[in-house]
């Protein structure tokens, strides 16, 4: 068991190649080091704190039980972690059927989004966006100031994938249009 200052000053590669001897200590340290964004992207896609607080915990419980399987020659750990944390929080979306958010009530007005008044150009885009119909600004809001996948998308708002990639093209050619910029 290496002492808690090496492990401070220890690579990721060496912390989880220590956890699959379990040195409870190494995962420690992975967790102080990690714990944060895991909790970043379960709280991305899912809004239970409690469901949030699970798959944190799942995902150290997995790395515990899975370290010896990590191989650096196709990920770097964080990665590895993150991707965990996130097919984690996607199967607890999945595992509540029926609780979609709806495009119609969503309560995510453009006014909110970083820099959005902060300049001609954000004054500009605010404008654009609010001549969305709420349903398309919805999507926008979910893909591009939220970062959710499209598949996300299609979990949360209970859509199909199809129908999500499809409104969204369909919207950024409408901001297109509107801005007089042809399709790329």
């Amino acid at each position: 068991m290496a002492s808690p200052e090496s492990l401070m000053e220890a690579s990721d590669e060496t912390l989880l190649s220590l956890v699959s001897g379990r040195d409870e200590a190494a995962l420690r340290a992975l967790y102080g080091r990690h714990s944060g964004h895991v909790h970043a992207v379960a709280r991305r896609i899912l809004r239970d704190p409690e469901d949030v607080k699970e798959v944190v915990q799942d995902t150290f419980v997995r790395v515990w039980t899975g370290a010896e399987r990590f191989d650096a020659s196709l990920s770097q750990p964080r990665t590895w972690i993150l991707t965990i944390a996130h097919r984690l929080a996607l199967n607890a979306l999945r595992d509540r059927p029926g609780e979609v958010l709806s495009l119609e009530d969503w309560d995510a007005p453009t006014a909110q989004h970083p820099g959005s008044a902060d300049s001609i150009d954000g004054l500009y885009v605010e404008g654009l966006l609010s001549s969305l119909e709420p349903r398309e600004r919805a999507l926008l809001d979910l893909a591009y100031y939220k970062g959710h996948s499209h598949s996300e998308i299609a979990l949360l708002t209970g859509l199909p994938l199809g129908t999500v990639k499809t409104r969204l093209r369909a919207a950024l050619g409408l901001l297109r249009a509107r801005m007089g910029v042809g399709e790329a």
